[in-house]
């Protein structure tokens, strides 16, 4: 199993259904050194599935006073590429370390270097 963390749409029910075929369960926890900003979602799939055209995305800062909160999704490997599909092409996944101290997969900006 592999875990993901969510900070935006993959949280929704609607989403979890449309992309996974299933509600999925979690636990909240909390990402350190990131901010958040919103980017305008061009693909029609996508803004179908979330209902929004503008979407959450984490950028890396190194500032401990940035904290992005969200919850961690137990998933499959499949699954995890059935999120890859979902997400955008704004978007990269890295393997981050939350507060918990919990590794996780998580989607970043694809347009800034980001850092684990």
């Amino acid at each position: 199993m592999e875990n993901l963390f969510s900070y935006g749409t993959l949280q929704l029910e609607s989403v979890q259904l449309s992309t996974f075929g299933r509600k999925l369960e979690g636990y909240a926890d909390c990402l350190v050194g990131y901010n958040l900003a919103f980017i305008k979602i061009v693909d029609e799939e996508v803004v179908a599935s979330s209902g929004m055209t503008e979407h959450p995305v984490i950028h890396y800062t190194n500032n401990m006073n940035d904290v992005i909160h969200g919850t961690v999704f137990s998933i499959t490997q499949q699954e995890l590429y059935q999120a890859d599909e979902y997400e955008a092409a704004d978007y990269k996944r890295i393997e981050v370390t939350l507060k918990s101290g919990q590794k996780a997969w998580v989607y970043v900006g694809a347009e800034k270097n980001a850092t684990t």
